[in-house]
């Protein structure tokens, strides 16, 4: 169900990859809206209340996100949950979901997603552009200032994000100009993210490095369709404060994309497109502590490192990224169906328990809600 926000396989030794320069020299875009801005930072964090909002589970792990000072729930919204017949639309669960963060005072941000199978029409992308539009903009409509942020897909360059297609980064401009528009016109105020991009430096037809994908979209005229810019951060195994620089030289590593502040990397590349104004939107970061999946364990912190290294990612970002960071949400609030067998599992911060049982929370939980903000 869920999209990791990385290609999970060992970084190989490879020439580090140049900063992508822009095709044409940056020019003054008129904005088809004012850009909205967030403190820098804003602190979310995601939690899978969709299966359980009107239960005590669902109660206790959004409360769990307001207890420890964040402002933000980060949900996911699937489309071919929400409707499951063209031209029909259930709103039983969203709205659930969106009455739950009301009553607690947190902002939503909703990533929109995973089409019915009626809705795959298209040739060219993974789902049909009209049908698109057409949900984006129910779902605005529905919630007009109920819902204070959108992110449009996640991870489109890998395969298995894009309906096992090649990544397409002009392709995903047209789906995102297709949601933006769609929200935008039926609620203006609410803001657009376009999608979180897998850090890779993987080429091929299973993968596109994030930045080149990121030039790519600026190359085929995204700049207008987004407010902010998704961007997906985790750790691997290194501090926050290691920089990109160091781990690109770093001969067992030998890439940018593998720290935290790998951010900075798509920061440069916005400034150098003429979008500085935007600010980022870190829609996941986080460490992995999995001792038993090979895919993630190689990297894996211990749960006081995950703890620490969070808490100083968040320090870190205040202290260097203003005012050009904007809402930077973590990962998880454990799903309570997850099992040691999930990779989820270990990137959460709490541990799933039973229906009606107490939080089960990690170090991680606890340093976050002591951290000042």
């Amino acid at each position: 169900m869920l999209g990791l926000f990385f290609l999970a396989c060992a970084p190989r030794a490879a020439t580090p990859l140049p900063l992508p320069t822009p095709t044409t020299s940056p020019i003054p875009i008129p904005r088809l809206y004012p850009l909205p801005r967030l403190n820098s930072p804003e602190y979310g964090m995601q939690a899978f209340i969709w299966w359980h909002a009107d239960s005590q589970t669902g109660e206790r792990d959004a409360a769990l996100v307001k207890d420890m000072g964040f402002g933000w729930l980060k949900q996911e919204f699937v489309w071919g949950d929400i409707s499951h017949v063209r031209g029909a639309y259930y709103w039983g669960q969203t709205e659930q979901v969106v009455e739950l963060a009301e009553r607690l005072g947190l902002k939503l941000l909703v990533r929109l997603g995973q089409p019915p199978a009626w809705a795959e029409t298209d040739p060219a992308r993974p789902v049909n552009l009209a049908d698109l539009g057409e949900f984006c903009a129910q779902v605005a409509a529905q919630y007009k200032g109920r819902i204070a942020a959108y992110e449009v897909w996640n991870e489109p360059n890998l395969a298995r994000e894009w309906a096992d297609r090649p990544p397409d980064p002009a392709g995903y401009v047209e789906l995102l100009k297709a949601c933006y528009l769609a929200i935008k016109r039926a609620d203006p105020q609410a803001i657009v993210i376009s999608a979180g991009l897998a850090p890779t430096d993987r080429d091929d037809e299973v993968a596109m490095p994030d930045r080149k994908f990121f030039q790519a979209m600026y190359d085929a005229g995204a700049l207008p369709y987004f407010d902010m810019l998704g961007v997906h951060a985790p750790g691997y195994s290194s501090p926050p404060e290691r920089s990109p620089e160091e781990i690109a030289a770093d001969p067992n590593w030998a890439s940018s994309v593998w720290v935290f502040r790998h951010v900075e990397d798509i920061r440069a590349l916005m400034v150098a497109n003429g979008d500085a104004d935007k600010q980022i939107a870190v829609t996941e970061m986080g460490w992995t502590s999995d001792p038993l999946n090979p895919d993630y364990a190689w990297y894996a912190v211990a749960e006081a490192q995950k703890a620490d290294y969070l808490v100083r990612a968040y320090q870190y970002a205040k202290a260097n990224w203003s005012p050009w960071i904007g809402l930077m949400s973590a990962i998880y609030i454990a799903d309570p169906e997850w099992t040691e067998q999930d990779e989820q599992y270990w990137w959460a911060i709490t541990r799933p328990t039973k229906p009606g049982d107490p939080p089960d929370l990690l170090p991680a939980y606890i340093a976050l809600k002591n951290m000042a903000k």
